[in-house]
């Protein structure tokens, strides 16, 4: 039943997009950019409570941030879709006992973050507010976090980024909204539509926002980790940014998935920063 409800409510979009398709391609993109998840539980929210938090602001924005204090440098941690600050638990604690200096923050409209909605573009800006105030110089950001991540490296007016982690990062965003549209069962004019509408609020139509493209313009060093089997982002995605990310290494993993948590994840980010 539940896998019969997106294309329930794709077929009504289409049907609206029959008398007004930019008013039924808007409830589209408003309908993907709306996160169902990401709320912190209570037992994240006692885990989080260890650490020491900041509320940073972005255009009135609130953006939480968590700090766990070391003597090294400074990591910075950005989560995916529908997650928050708390699904790098394993991963902080990992990195506390290295001696890392720890900065998390939740992403637009995730745990205590502010916004209505969610993008990678507004997420980007989000972590440029949280690098400017901590001055973070390792990277490390899962799935659409990883996007993020790298939206705001390319824009080269962050210079002191050293390495940076993609956990299961997609490699562009055409492919995210053509597994929507897929998804939902939409028609080709509400495609059309919605590309219409990115490229009206952020200046580019969707091919641009390519974390494969963008990476070939950071020097930085890379380390990316995708799952062969991953069912939400494909790992071809993996490959596709491996090719262009001229300083990087990519390792493939099998039966992790798209969340990547473990022993031997967590023992290759270490090792990557480390060394």
């Amino acid at each position: 039943m539940k896998s019969l409800i997106p294309k329930l409510v794709g077929a009504l979009i289409n049907f609206i997009g029959v008398f007004s398709s930019a008013y039924a391609s808007k409830l589209a993109l408003q309908l993907f950019s709306k996160p169902r998840g990401g709320q912190l539980t209570p037992k994240g929210k006692l885990f989080l409570d260890t650490a020491t938090k900041t509320t940073l602001y972005y255009n009135d924005l609130p953006i939480q941030t968590y700090q766990w204090n070391g003597s090294k440098e400074t990591v910075l941690l950005a989560h995916g879709w529908e997650s928050n600050s708390n699904r790098w638990r394993y991963e902080i604690e990992k990195l506390q006992s290295e001696g890392y200096n720890i900065i998390a923050l939740d992403g637009p409209a995730h745990g205590g973050s502010g916004s209505n909605t969610f993008n990678a573009i507004l997420y980007s800006e989000f972590i440029n507010v949280v690098s400017q105030k901590f001055k973070p110089t390792l990277f490390l950001g899962h799935s659409v976090g990883a996007m993020a991540v790298i939206i705001f490296l390319q824009k080269q007016t962050y210079k002191d980024a050293k390495k940076i982690v993609l956990l299961g990062a997609p490699s562009a965003f055409t492919g995210i909204m053509e597994r929507y549209s897929s998804l939902m069962g939409y028609s080709k004019t509400i495609d059309n539509g919605i590309d219409r509408h990115v490229k009206q609020k952020f200046g580019h139509p969707c091919s641009y926002f390519s974390t494969a493209n963008f990476v070939s313009t950071i020097d930085s060093e890379g380390l990316i980790i995708h799952d062969k089997k991953d069912p939400i982002i494909p790992y071809q995605d993996a490959l596709d940014i491996d090719v262009q990310f001229k300083n990087a290494e990519l390792i493939s993993t099998e039966g992790l998935g798209h969340s990547l948590k473990g022993e031997f994840v967590s023992g290759e980010i270490i090792k990557f920063l480390s060394h």
